[in-house]
């Protein structure tokens, strides 16, 4: 039985995303099963899609870097094949086991403490935006 490395994202209906968590199980103890393993597991939640598929805007990204024989790829690729929850997938092969985390999930996080520092600024900012209308109306009264 030959192990070989591959990267794999799935994108599902966004109307499932309540089921992707059981989703991602299914497929990691089908892996795991045959003796292959997981190097990287990342939910990258909703996202916009660059065109739409069925008429759908968004989706819900699932990426897998693993470690599997073909056999299991087969069941794999089979099983993303008949699930209606999942709008597309890709599987690539790769020449070794790739753990860091992706550029997405870098990316999403910067966004999300960009987002967090801005609300955070917001709320201050609430308070002075009040002190310096009052004092833009006391330079109209003159």
């Amino acid at each position: 039985m030959t192990l070989r490395h591959y990267e794999v994202v799935f994108l599902v209906h966004p109307d499932q995303s309540e089921q992707v968590p059981a989703m991602i199980e299914r497929y990691k103890s089908l892996i795991t099963s045959d003796g292959g393993k997981i190097h990287r597991l990342e939910d990258w939640g909703r996202r916009q899609l660059a065109y739409p598929i069925v008429n759908l805007a968004k989706a819900h990204y699932v990426l897998l870097n693993i470690e599997v024989s073909q056999n299991v790829l087969n069941e794999l690729e089979s099983g993303f094949r008949f699930n209606d929850a999942v709008l597309r997938h890709l599987v690539i092969k790769r020449d070794g086991a790739d753990s860091d985390q992706s550029f997405i999930l870098k990316s999403k996080e910067k966004d999300d403490a960009k987002s967090s520092r801005r609300r955070d600024d917001d709320a201050d900012g609430d308070d002075r935006r009040v002190g310096r209308a009052d004092s833009d109306d006391a330079d109209t009264e003159d």
